[in-house]
């Protein structure tokens, strides 16, 4: 039987490789997206491979720009040697301040990279899903999207955009084998995270009913389990994963 290959915008981050080294361990031959000026993409697949994970490849590309969309996932496809069958959208930065200090840059930078992105790969990828009638999409939010945040208006704006677009596109492919799921992580111990003061981490702590940080791991097997064939009943849904930050 043919290995079904993921495709993992963002992949070469804190989550997103997790999320990379979840699915391949889990069998499927893994494309991570990455940009050059963020990430060093052959260094990161070169450690990959060094690490064991053999079926994990790269292609380069801002998935921001509809254009490089397009050969990215290009690239992805010939890589892999197969069309895509999982698409996680994982890609997307912070520019946060303030909303009566936010510049417009630092606007549209948000929307674009977080929101818009995911237009511009799904959109390579849905017809051959449904026309295959097999897809899983799974789309990265954030707990941020469903309470809001001070200081994000850009970020949680972008975020609770995409699951609309869940909702949205699940409807129209549910009747194709293609289902289409957001997961909205709380605070995630990345290295990001862990770089933010240790007095600001545990006041960020002290709100979570679980008493720590997520685990990069326990997102990454959240997408694994939407991606699982024994999942096709489950569309339209947001997955909080937040430790109990947010319920509701």
């Amino acid at each position: 039987m043919t290995k079904k290959v993921a495709l993992v915008t963002g992949g070469t981050g804190g989550i997103g490789t997790q999320i990379c080294r979840t699915l391949s361990t889990a069998g499927y031959i893994v494309v991570a997206n990455w940009l050059k000026g963020i990430d060093d993409g052959p260094a990161w697949e070169a450690k990959q491979k060094a690490d064991g994970y053999d079926n994990i490849l790269i292609a380069e590309g801002d998935v921001s720009d509809y254009d490089q969309a397009v050969a990215m996932v290009k690239e992805a496809v010939e890589k892999a040697g197969a069309p895509i069958d999982i698409l996680v959208n994982n890609a997307g930065i912070t520019r946060d301040k303030m909303f009566r200090k936010m510049e417009k840059s630092q606007w549209d930078a948000v929307i674009n990279s977080n929101l818009s992105s995911i237009f511009n790969v799904t959109k390579q990828v849905l017809d051959g899903m449904v026309e295959r009638g097999w897809g899983r999409i799974v789309n990265i939010s954030s707990v941020n999207g469903q309470k809001g945040q001070a200081g994000q208006a850009n970020y949680s704006a972008a975020k609770a955009g995409m699951h609309g677009f869940t909702m949205a596109i699940a409807q129209e492919v549910a009747s194709k084998g293609v289902t289409v799921n957001t997961i909205s992580p709380g605070y995630i111990g990345t290295a990001m995270v862990m770089s933010i003061k240790e007095e600001i981490r545990n006041q960020i702590v002290a709100q979570i009913p679980v008493g720590r940080l997520g685990k990069p791991e326990e997102i990454a097997w959240t997408v694994q389990f939407l991606a699982d064939e024994k999942s096709a009943f489950i569309t339209g849904a947001n997955i909080s994963v937040n430790g109990g930050l947010h319920m509701g």
